[in-house]
């Protein structure tokens, strides 16, 4: 059993939550102290908590069992669980289904928008993992679906979408779309080969790197915008310049002919700048405030 619960947490790469889940709680705080000026309540974040595991779960899961095939033909990803057989697509199924009902269970006990916007969260965790199938675009969905994580915290503590939380969400939308496009360097032969679709596979790694720091300039502007029109001050602009150094260092990792610190860029960078805008988000809207 213990065997089986970490092969599953490797299928859904567990250690990758850090990525959203520093978002969905700044969301929560951001949109509770700007929509209510009020913090989130304990109950609220342990429901977000649930909602977040429960739906990248399913992603993951699903991710894995609709791209099963193409795992096993490419080398890189031929020893995931499903194209290595430790895992059978039925009992990645049953995964899929049981994180789904973690995620509406908790969605249930937030407010009704959150349960009314649950069919489109559903619909964008289905969706991309078949978009490189059609359109280099994928990058973009995917960031467009990662996204979903602050405005979902945003909504569970406010019941409310106003402008502040889609900035946020086209802010983590860009910045994911951005270090996808990195990631996806690594698999441009075995792309064109297959016939399916990315940005470097479609325009060179040169320029796929040159569109992922475009990707990644326009973040910087959207974390920026946030600070003019909410409730944060000079510690979230002190996080923000911190994260724009993270992504500058990213780029300089990465280069077209030397992808060998790509993990790096791809996984330590962006999980530290996650940490980061959390970290100096909380910092400013309640370690130094007085409710």
């Amino acid at each position: 059993m213990i065997r089986k619960i970490r092969v599953f947490l490797e299928m859904i790469k567990f250690e990758h939550t850090i990525f959203a889940l520093p978002f969905a709680f700044v969301g929560a705080i951001l949109g509770a102290v700007s929509v209510q000026h009020r913090l989130p309540e304990w109950s609220e974040i342990g429901w977000i908590l649930l909602a977040m595991v429960g739906a990248r779960s399913a992603a993951m899961g699903l991710n894995r069992l609709i791209d099963k095939a193409i795992d096993t033909r490419n080398p890189r990803t031929a020893i995931r669980a499903l194209p290595a057989g430790l895992l059978r697509s039925g009992e990645v199924l049953l995964f899929i289904v049981i994180s789904f009902v973690l995620l509406f269970w908790a969605a249930s006990q937030l407010n009704s928008l959150s349960v009314k916007l649950l069919p489109i969260a559903v619909f964008m965790t289905v969706f991309y993992s078949y978009t490189k199938r059609f359109t280099w675009l994928c990058h973009v969905v995917l960031g467009l679906t990662i996204g979903l994580a602050p405005l979902g915290g945003w909504v569970a503590v406010t019941g409310q979408v106003t402008w502040p939380s889609i900035i946020l969400y086209l802010t983590v939308a860009l910045w994911t779309a951005g270090f996808d496009v990195i990631y996806a360097c690594q698999d441009v032969e075995f792309d064109r080969k297959e016939g399916l679709f990315s940005i470097p596979a479609r325009f060179g790694i040169s320029r796929g790197l040159g569109i992922a720091r475009m990707f990644h300039a326009l973040t910087a502007v959207g974390f920026s915008l946030l600070l003019l029109l909410t409730d944060l001050s000079w510690w979230y602009c002190a996080g923000i310049v911190v994260a724009g150094a993270l992504m500058l260092y990213e780029h300089r990792l990465v280069k077209p002919n030397d992808l060998s610190k790509l993990n790096a860029a791809f996984f330590t960078m962006n999980g530290i700048l996650s940490a980061v805008v959390f970290a100096f988000t909380f910092i400013d809207l309640v370690v130094v405030r007085t409710w």
